[in-house]
């Protein structure tokens, strides 16, 4: 399960790609701003952070996007990789960069 901020253009975006991606429906997508349903952690960390749940863990930040990308055929040799420990810090650094930028590529 993915919980993503439905509304945030830049994630809606990023959420289709990934669907149309999912060819085996094997993600299942929660827009965290619709509120239809309950939160796993504060509704607030889920928006402000990507989340999803993988074999029954809670996931945030490149670790969530790794556990997404295992699931989609095309993207699932980058999730495996971000197994290694170096290759997920790697990604949490720029995820932690792209939080700070945005804001502003929200209002482009």
């Amino acid at each position: 399960m993915v919980w993503f901020d439905g509304g945030c253009p830049l994630c809606r975006r990023e959420i289709a790609l990934m669907r149309r991606l999912d060819r085996r429906a094997a993600i299942r997508f929660v827009d965290v701003a619709a509120g239809d349903e309950a939160c796993p952690v504060d509704r607030a960390a889920l928006l402000a952070r990507f989340h999803a749940s993988e074999n029954g863990r809670l996931l945030s930040g490149a670790a969530a996007f790794a556990a997404m990308w295992r699931a989609i055929p095309l993207l699932r040799l980058l999730g495996l990789l971000a197994r290694n420990r170096m290759v997920l810090a790697r990604l949490e650094q720029a995820y932690l960069r792209f939080l700070r930028v945005r804001p502003y590529l929200r209002k482009r």
